[in-house]
This record gives C-alpha cells, sequence and structure tokens, in this order.
C-alpha cells in the first residue's frame, strides 16, 4: 500500500533473505519510540482507566497464516487495539497522524480479530493524545489483496507491484479540550459571533412571528419589504423584496 515503490522493493528483497533488515539502533525518532512505549502504556492506563494485555503478543490472523502482528497490547475492557507511538511536535495533527498509521491500525485489527483500535501518540512537546480508529471493511479488503499479492511475490521472486490505495479519512473521536486564546482567526471570528449573536437571535425572532402572522390559506405574503412563501410540503421562506425585483428584471 502507498507509493514508495523503493520502500516495497526493499521490503521484498528482505523477506527474500536477499538483502539484510535496516539497522534502526542509530535512528533517534525509532528509539525515541522504543524507549517510550512502556510510559505510553502507563499514561494511557493512567488517563483512560482501562488496562492494557496482551502486550507484545505475536498474533496470527486465522484465515490467513501470512498475515500476522506483534501487538503493543489490547484494551482488556473493549478488545481494541493498543498502538503506541512517539511523534515530533512540529506539524503534528491528528489528521495526519492517524492517515500515516492508518495501513498498520488496519492490518492489527484484521490480525486481532477486532472492530476498534487506539492509537496512544506521545509527541516531543511534552503532548498527549489518544485517537479512537474503526475498522474500515472496504479498506481491509484491499489491504488482503495487498498483502496477499506481496507475499506471492515473495515467494515467485517477482517483483511486486504497488497497490495504491488511499487510506481512508480517519473519523477522530473529540476527546481533548483545547484554548485557542492564541489564535488570531478564533479571535476574528469570535469576534464577529459575539458581535453578531443578538442580530441572530432577534432574525430568528422575526422569522418565527412573521410564520404565525401568515394567514394559513396563503400561498404568498408581502409587505414593508419582504415576502413571505409557503411550499407544498407547508414549510415557509423568506426573501427582500428588492432582491425579487431585482432577479425579476433580469429575466
Amino acid at each position: 500500500m502507498g507509493k514508495d515503490e523503493k520502500a516495497l522493493l526493499r521490503l521484498w528483497k528482505e523477506k527474500r533473505g536477499e538483502v539484510a533488515g535496516p539497522d534502526l539502533s542509530g535512528v533517534l525518532i525509532v528509539q525515541l519510540g522504543l524507549v517510550t512505549e512502556d510510559l505510553n502504556r502507563r499514561w494511557f492506563e493512567l488517563q483512560s482507566g482501562q488496562r492494557v494485555v496482551d502486550v507484545q503478543r505475536h498474533a496470527i490472523h486465522r484465515a490467513f497464516p501470512w498475515m500476522a502482528a506483534t501487538l503493543d497490547g489490547l484494551v482488556e475492557a473493549t478488545g481494541a487495539v493498543f498502538e503506541a507511538k512517539f511523534m515530533l511536535p512540529w506539524s503534528f495533527s491528528e489528521e495526519a497522524a492517524a492517515e500515516k498509521h492508518m495501513a498498520q491500525l488496519q492490518h492489527n485489527m484484521l490480525v486481532a480479530g477486532t472492530k476498534i483500535s487506539v492509537l496512544s501518540i506521545i509527541n516531543g512537546g511534552g503532548k498527549w493524545v489518544e485517537l479512537v480508529i474503526e475498522a474500515d471493511p472496504i479498506y481491509q479488503t484491499v489491504l488482503i489483496a495487498a498483502e496477499k499479492a506481496f507475499w506471492r511475490a515473495v515467494k515467485t521472486g517477482e517483483p511486486p507491484a504497488l497497490f495504491d490505495c488511499e487510506p481512508p479519512k480517519p473519523r477522530i473521536e473529540a476527546v481533548r479540550v483545547v484554548d485557542m486564546n492564541a489564535s488570531n482567526a478564533w479571535a476574528e471570528f469570535a469576534s464577529l459571533y459575539v458581535e453578531t449573536r443578538s442580530a441572530y437571535l432577534d432574525h430568528e425572532r422575526a422569522k418565527t412571528e412573521l410564520k404565525v402572522l401568515m394567514p394559513e390559506d396563503a400561498k404568498e405574503a408581502m409587505g414593508h419589504g419582504i415576502r413571505a412563501k409557503r411550499s407544498k410540503t407547508g414549510a415557509v421562506s423568506f426573501d427582500l423584496l428588492e432582491m425579487v425585483n431585482a432577479h425579476a428584471s433580469l429575466e
């Protein structure tokens, strides 16, 4: 899955035993992920009140023995796949994090036989984020086909082809309270919201009263610069007469 053909061919050669796997001992971001994994799990348990079990269990899909995963754990109460990650803070977003790890999460859910996963992220800015990601049956079907084709290529020696399938857009559960005081855009529109709130309420109250005043057998009602129209379903809509007249003059 994805668009990196070089990475796919490198993995294919590695699985065929033609090249050694990459040495990640000198990759700092990978090592940070390893050393913070236990902390990540303990922090998730502390914040959520839920227990993670089956830590580092090697799981195999019931129907496809070539589909396996070493799980960071399972949430005991829900059976959700638990996945711990460390990410750098700059340009961090929950959507990008979920998209980056979506294939792994969908794979692990297939292997574990569960419909839900939890992505627990600690980033270098000292923040912790919990994302709940659900299984996507359509994407998982494509994922199974891609993995099956890859392992066939490993056995036959024929170079694998990319499966360029976009990961599903994550439906991220809202679990945070965010302070937006530092956002200039938020300040601008918050001020506009406050300024127009009273006018909006007056506008809605006026529409309600006008609907009551409109005779029940009237298809249209006009006066004082506005027109009310009743649809066949009984819904009443309003127009400014000057806009109606301007539109009529153009026809």
